[in-house]
Order: structure tokens, then sequence, then C-alpha cells
């Protein structure tokens, strides 16, 4: 049995509850740890305005899944994620060296340098 990188992004509607929230993205980071999955990271980005609207909503619950499973489980996740009425879009992706080599740096934060370059400049200004 072969095991995968994947990540999975989910658009949840906003008319959650925080409670309700929090319960479906524990009910998929149980369906795949139960699933023989192991859950690498786990990301909320909170309230995000849409590019476009889905179901004459203008914003979403973003969360992300990095974990690895057998192939066969993806098709079983994403039958959850199309029969969920909270769920607006999903999309999983099998991740390959590169994707994961990357968010690997992007978990240590090697890509904030945003905030690095404001912290040097107030330490030169004092």
């Amino acid at each position: 049995m072969t095991v995968n990188n994947y990540e999975s992004v989910i658009i949840l509607t906003p008319v959650l509850s925080e409670k309700m929230l929090q319960d479906a993205v524990e009910a998929y980071k149980k369906l795949i740890t139960e699933n023989g999955g192991e859950l690498i990271h786990e990301e909320n980005w909170g309230l995000t305005k849409l590019a476009y609207p889905i179901q004459k909503k203008t914003t979403g619950f973003y969360q992300i899944f990095e974990f690895k499973a057998d192939p066969e489980f993806v098709d079983k996740l994403e039958l959850a994620f199309r029969r969920d009425e909270q769920v607006l879009r999903y999309l999983t992706i099998k991740l390959d060296k590169h994707a994961l080599v990357y968010n690997e740096r992007r978990r240590n934060g090697e890509f904030n340098k945003k905030k690095e370059k404001s912290t040097e400049k107030e330490e030169a200004t004092s």
C-alpha cells in the first residue's frame, strides 16, 4: 500500500458559528486519522473574501489540511466534502517533492520577509 502526501483546501460557508466551524474541522481531522491517514499540518485562514460569489456568499472560512494517506482515501474524503452542505468548495492535490519542501519552509516561517524587514528597520532607528 502506497502512501502519498496530499493537501486539501476547503471553503466553509460563512454563516457557521465558531462552534459549528470547529466541529466541522474536527470531523474532517477525525476522518483523516481514522482511515489510516496522518495529519501533518492544519491551517485556518479564517473568514476571507471570495474572488467571486459562491451560492450567493461573498466570504468563506478557509481551512487547509496537509496529510499523508492512501490514494483510495482521497475519494472517500472528497465524497464527504461533496455531501456536506457546509462546504462551498474543496480542492485536494497530491504534493510532489518540491511542494513538500515549500510547505516545510512555509511552516518554518521562511517567507515572512516583510515582518523581518520591518523589525530590522525598527532596530536600526533605535
